[in-house]
């Protein structure tokens, strides 16, 4: 049998700078949106949220009439 072989990892401190140098030169590939695109999207989303929560709000009133009002209706309470 052979013994296994160790591969040298390189220190904490050395895969840390490793890291912080990925890191910058991945954000350097970012493209970021500039005022008015922001703007735009966070336009868009607050209207998506204001919209589904109109919806969930209308399927909540309609739940409960089905669910608590019709029973009460039916059984005469």
């Amino acid at each position: 049998m052979t013994a296994p072989v160790e591969v040298a990892r390189p220190g904490l401190g050395t895969r840390l700078v490793t890291f912080y140098h990925d890191v910058i030169a991945e954000m350097k590939k970012v493209t970021w949106p500039d005022r008015a695109q922001l703007q735009q999207a966070t336009i868009q989303i607050i209207i998506f949220v204001l919209l589904l929560g109109a919806v969930i709000a209308l399927v909540d009133v309609a739940l409960q009439a089905l669910l608590v009002r019709l029973p009460a209706m039916l059984l005469g309470r």
